[in-house]
């Protein structure tokens, strides 16, 4: 860990090791809002492949795929990313080619992680040092581990494998690998960063977690003093106290004392949580929130005093429910025009019973969103993101990288409606925020760069036509 250590330190950090937290990162200098403070390339990493959809290993690249002519397994789209991808796939490669075309079909990309570290040894003591809370697992999830164990076993036969030690393996993956974005954070794959794992969460992060193809960049969004701890989000933030515990404690094995959570129970936290998460006041011209009267027949409005027959609430709720799984099926059957159907009705009910800054309401709203983008009606489109924006201004920091993705959103709706004006508004907002957690040489971040000046152009044209 010596080599570790001295790496940090080049780069203004150091490792220690914390009470009730074990390994962290500690800034050994001040950085700043938009400051690179680590990044890594993953010491593995896998597409999220599946048997109707693949992408490239080097690249996740989805087009001009070829399969790996050995295995039969591994795409790539070209020879280059082929070459750059040898050095460690041919160790996989081998034990791949030898399995029947059946089991091929099981090689997941989770056991494909397991498959390229227990033969690819570079710096694999960062890996050994990785925590996998096995002592806090239970007893189905340790038998799930130890029968994905076996199947890495069957699939590289070596004569001398430590099943366990892959099992605890699979363990410490499930609490550190991290999930491979593109710049607007969509999913595309899976990888580990044993240095970048070393970073400890808070529900009040003071840096942000981006990828840059497969490199993991950790940005600062906010100043961090010198001999402070750097932390990321691990979970979804916008959320109860409550239910990110729930999410930290079943993936991460931990329960979060940050200065968000120690709230826990006090009345700003039960108010936030019942406006994230409970139901509104039944007076349409109140803003207030509810909480469960002391006998329970209801729940009473803490702004007005009005109360809500819990007996509505719960009808409101099965039919939510219920439409839900309805607009669910038509939704993965790719009927969309019923989809929107039923969101919509969905979206009625929530906002009957659910607070405005409800976030099952938001999440209806993102989903009518990500639908009427597909069926092209951009103008309805633009009208939900709209909707979307008050929301995310509350529940995410200045400085999220969702906020600024939802900015772009609607600007490029603004701006493919004419609402050029606007559009350079939303734009702004977008490049204010994206600049410092995405920072600025991506092609992401240049084709925002480019859409603003293109649109400022625009409404300079429009102007000038104007006058004359």
């Amino acid at each position: 860990m010596e080599e570790l250590q001295n790496s940090l330190q080049a780069r203004g950090l150091t490792l220690s090791t914390l009470p009730d937290k074990g390994r962290s990162l500690i800034t050994a200098k001040d950085f700043y809002p938009g400051e690179v403070i680590i990044s890594q390339e993953p010491y593995v990493c896998v597409p999220n492949n599946s048997l109707t959809e693949s992408s490239c290993d080097g690249c996740f690249s989805k087009n001009n795929l070829k399969k790996c002519s050995a295995c039969q397994v591994v795409w790539y789209c070209g020879s280059t990313c082929q070459k750059l991808e040898w050095k460690l796939h041919r160790l996989e490669c081998n034990a791949l080619a030898k399995l029947d075309k059946e089991r091929r079909k099981s090689v997941t990309p989770t056991i494909r992680m397991m498959v390229i570290p227990v033969t690819a040894m570079d710096n694999y003591s960062l890996v050994e040092a990785l925590v996998s809370h096995m002592l806090d697992i239970d007893e189905k999830q340790l038998v799930l581990y130890a029968q994905m164990g076996n199947l890495v076993n069957l699939i590289l036969q070596f004569p001398d494998i430590d099943i366990k030690e892959i099992a605890e393996n699979f363990s410490k993956f499930a609490c550190n690998a991290h999930t491979i974005c593109d710049g607007e954070l969509r999913p595309l794959g899976t990888g580990l960063y044993p240095v970048i794992s070393i970073i400890n969460h808070s529900c009040l992060p003071n840096a942000v977690l981006v990828f840059e193809g497969r490199l993991a960049v950790v940005r600062a969004i906010q100043h961090i003093p010198k001999d402070s701890e750097v932390l990321i989000s691990y979970v979804e933030t916008a959320a109860s106290t409550v239910t990110r515990q729930k999410a930290l404690k079943e993936q991460y094995l931990f329960t979060c004392t940050c200065a968000r959570c120690i709230k826990v129970g006090q009345y700003d936290d039960i108010q936030e949580s019942a406006i994230l998460e409970g139901y509104r006041c039944r007076d349409n011209g109140c803003s207030g929130f509810l909480l469960r009267e002391s006998d329970e027949k209801g729940f009473v409005c803490q702004q007005c005093g009005l109360i809500r027959n819990k007996e509505e609430i719960r009808k409101i709720a099965s039919d939510i429910k219920a439409l839900s799984e309805e607009a669910l099926k038509f939704t993965s059957s790719g009927n969309l025009q019923e989809a929107i159907i039923l969101y919509r009705n969905i979206e009625k009910l929530q906002k009957e019973v659910c607070h405005p800054f409800s976030i099952s309401l938001m999440r209806t709203r993102e989903k009518l969103l990500e639908i009427l983008m597909q069926l092209e009606e951009w103008k309805e489109a633009l009208a939900v993101c709209r909707l979307t924006i008050p929301v995310y201004e509350r529940v995410y920091p200045g400085f999220h990288p969702l906020l600024g993705l939802q900015y772009y959103s609607c600007g490029k709706l603004e701006w493919l409606l004419g609402e050029t004006d606007d559009a350079i508004k939303s734009f702004t907002k977008a490049v204010d925020i994206l600049r410092i957690t995405h920072g600025t040489n991506t092609p992401f971040m240049k084709e925002l760069f480019m859409k603003l000046e293109e649109a400022r152009a625009e409404a300079s044209f429009k102007l000038t036509s104007e006058e004359d």
